[in-house]
């Protein structure tokens, strides 16, 4: 049995894509990042977080070894900066227009658990911008879609159009 610790809809819509039956099974954990914590090993270390939440949440119980949990979390990357989710509006607009013009990377990380084993890894895709005009962020913005997407966008949605270029997995930057 598949279990997806994340209530992201485009993880279940890729999961189901793909053909997997899945129940979804998640647990909030504190995204915070450690000082001097590489993007790389932050997502890792969540998506380990994830999966270990799932997979232990009625401590009461002995984990099922027939269960397979797979947990994930995905940051964008500009620079040295790491933009994660918009805490609101003008959060979001601050990440677009940073974003507007650059090249950034999409870091997803995973984490596979079963019984007493797990493999965790993660995958990185370049993404380029073009320019943006402070007009088209704002009305960005108020269509609600950048809100709780890491980055403030939606490569899959209304922000596909800014996009010039990828290199590396379309998948990895939609979840």
């Amino acid at each position: 049995m598949l279990i997806l610790a994340s209530q992201s809809p485009r993880r279940r819509e890729l999961l189901a894509l793909a053909g997997f039956k899945f129940t979804v099974r998640a647990r909030p954990v504190a995204e915070v990042r450690a000082a001097g914590e590489l993007p790389d090993d932050y997502v890792r270390r969540l998506a380990r977080e994830k999966a270990h939440a799932a997979q232990h949440m009625n401590a009461q119980q002995p984990i099922d070894e027939q269960e397979l949990v797979l947990g994930a979390d995905t940051v964008v990357v500009l620079g040295e900066r790491v933009l994660e989710k918009p805490v609101d509006a003008d959060d979001a607009g601050l990440m677009l227009r940073a974003l507007s013009g650059r090249e950034h990377v999409v870091i997803t990380g995973i984490c596979f658990a079963g019984g007493d084993r797990e493999i965790v890894d993660s995958e990185s895709t370049r993404v380029h911008f073009v320019e943006w005009s402070d007009r088209e962020i704002d009305e960005y913005v108020t269509t609600g879609e950048p809100m709780d997407k890491a980055g403030a966008y939606a490569i899959q949605g209304l922000a596909s159009k800014f996009v010039d270029r990828i290199e590396g997995c379309y998948f990895n930057v939609m979840g």
